[in-house]
């Protein structure tokens, strides 16, 4: 295999970041490098996404650049991987000939081989271009995609998917994957338990792009727990599209060169309060979650995303509500609080339906008196077809009725390949989708401060991912990038070029949620403070400093007592507690 130094930019969802992990770890193994400074790259991949509009608007942006970058680099290898990929198919590649390997999500574990080709049949085709000729008019196309092999409905079909040997054969290491700069020790892990999605919601291209739901045998997650844990892992989020859809039947299991396959889901019926197939024979998420949390002691908090309302059973309530390491969050898009629009985007409940397992959900877990509290965060979409303001008025009321913590607002942009931009038009203006938009994310900001200020004065455990967003940039405006220490904003997988945080909400900076006190004045007498950011087990962002002699970096991924003496619309700021 051909070495050099990769960039990998990584657009959208902790799926995606998964994935660049995963892809990270296999070409670090075969001798590639990494890069933070894509100028620097042999390599460069772009990791996409085809939710949102604005991350493809990005990748667009990034490829045109690189066409004038391989008339002066002309041995640069360019890969497009994920949804985009697949869902574009050689399209993209006849519209940005730059790109020499296209790979999708389905068939990440080929990029290895894929890439080792594109950069030894770039080299030759170079030393043979004619003069004429610059580099940019020749491709070493290298393609990997599912195509019509997307939705495979066969029984046993899964066994022929090896995408299981990419997470079976991840790196397992303290160190972060994400760049040679990047060294402070990893605490906290993604574990895929599902892939892919059977819900087909009319705006969403992932049952297309990543294919039908999968669930992968329970002994490979625990065992990947385990090895994530002896690295010194504290936290892991187990991640699916529908993560609480997860059911295992060892009856079907497939054994392939011997190794358990995953197998596909089953049509869920939903509208259960238990799993109907709980049994011996099967694992359901509740034995998951529990077998993990019993297994696997050292994890200290195990969470997951993103869960579908309908198909949340009180058997899973249980578990958390029993097994203290499991966090009191959950991640449960409601998208809108219209029945009539959630039926045009396909969702599969009422709003009656989604308020039921929230009161539910809060029976369960809402035990703020012992220090307990349930947060919940969610997703809508505003200015979906048709939309009118009696529609937006029940979604600002469903918002009302929820008390997120923090929610994802995005306004609707119609994506290729899904259904609704076939038989639903774009007719709400978009002016009034900025409005709207801006009107519920007000009226969660709102929310987010009064369940914010529900914390003052108690001292939550606060995991430390690293410094604050005000901190970073108070450090770029001091002294150049280069010479700037090596603390890193997390310690989850950097990835140049993430989407906003997965916990903010949307068009609403982080600065206004950071600590005003002055950095500046009298600086010959007072020691420089540097603020650090965790999260709750709860996942509600805490601000602090870093005590006055004590190493930022030695309180990286490290759990300590932080008293909550302020509150802001997106964090709440506070003191580390003494011992």
């Amino acid at each position: 295999m051909s070495s050099g130094n990769v960039y990998i930019e990584t657009f959208g969802c902790q799926m995606n970041e998964l994935d660049s992990e995963l892809v990270c770890g296999q070409l670090r193994a075969l001798g590639y490098g990494f890069t933070t400074d894509s100028s620097r790259a042999d390599v460069v991949l772009y990791n996409t996404c085809s939710v949102r509009e604005h991350a493809e608007q990005k990748v667009w942006s990034r490829l045109g650049e690189l066409r004038e970058r391989k008339l002066t680099q002309p041995n640069l290898v360019v890969g497009v991987l994920g949804c985009m990929a697949e869902r574009d198919g050689e399209d993209l590649m006849r519209r940005m000939p730059v790109v020499d390997v296209m790979c999708g999500p389905g068939e990440l574990d080929k990029l290895p081989t894929l890439l080792d080709n594109a950069v030894r049949t770039r080299a030759s085709l170079l030393a043979e271009l004619p003069e004429h000729l610059n580099a940019t008019d020749i491709s070493a196309r290298q393609v990997a995609l599912q195509g019509n092999t997307s939705r495979r409905s066969a029984t046993l079909a899964a066994a022929a998917d090896t995408l299981e040997l990419l997470d079976l054969s991840r790196s397992i290491s303290p160190i972060a994957a994400g760049g040679d700069d990047h060294t402070a020790a990893r605490r906290t892990a993604y574990v895929r338990i599902t892939r892919g999605c059977n819900k087909f919601c009319t705006y969403c291209v992932v049952p297309f792009t990543r294919g039908a739901e999968i669930h992968r045998p329970p002994d490979h997650i625990v065992d990947e727990c385990k090895r994530l844990a002896d690295a010194g892992v504290l936290e892991i989020t187990l991640l699916g599209q529908t993560v609480n859809h997860y059911r295992f039947e060892h009856g079907a299991s497939v054994t392939v060169g011997g190794v358990v396959q995953p197998q596909k889901g089953r049509t869920y019926a939903g509208g259960h309060r238990r799993d109907p197939f709980a049994g011996e024979a099967t694992t359901t998420f509740a034995d998951l979650l529990a077998r993990i949390h019993d297994e696997v002691p050292s994890i200290q908090r195990l969470r997951f995303v993103t869960s579908y309302p309908r198909d949340f059973g009180d058997d899973v309530l249980e578990v958390i509500r029993d097994h203290p390491r499991l966090c009191r969050y959950l991640h449960v898009p409601a998208q809108s609080g219209s029945d009539r629009i959630l039926k045009l985007m396909n969702r599969g409940y009422t709003v009656a339906e989604y308020t039921e397992f929230l009161d539910r959900a809060r029976a369960f877990l809402d035990q703020p008196e012992i220090g307990r509290p349930l947060m919940l965060s969610g997703d809508f979409i505003v200015g979906f077809p048709t939309e009118t303001d009696e529609d937006f008025e029940a979604t600002i009321a469903l918002v009302e009725r929820a008390r997120y913590k923090s929610a994802f607002i995005f306004k609707y942009s119609p994506r290729p390949g899904t259904v609704a931009i076939e038989k639903l038009a774009d007719d709400v203006p978009e002016a009034v989708k900025r409005s709207r938009n801006n009107q519920l994310l007000l009226a969660q900001a709102r929310i987010s401060e009064e369940i914010g200020a529900t914390l003052l004065g108690t001292t939550p455990q606060v995991f430390v991912e690293g410094l604050s967003a005000k901190e970073r940039k108070r450090r770029d405006r001091a002294q150049p990038a280069s010479s700037a220490p090596k603390l890193p904003g997390g310690v989850s997988l950097t990835i140049a070029g993430r989407a906003a945080s997965n916990h903010a909400v949307a068009e609403i900076t982080e600065e206004a949620c950071c600590s005003t006190r002055p950095r500046e004045a009298d600086a010959d007498t007072l020691p420089e403070l540097v603020q650090l950011s965790g999260r709750t087990d709860g996942d509600v962002i805490v601000h602090f400093d870093a005590p006055p002699g004590r190493s930022p970096e030695s309180m990286l991924g490290t759990i300590v007592p932080v008293r909550i003496t302020q509150v802001r619309a997106l964090s709440v700021l506070g003191t580390v507690a003494s011992a």
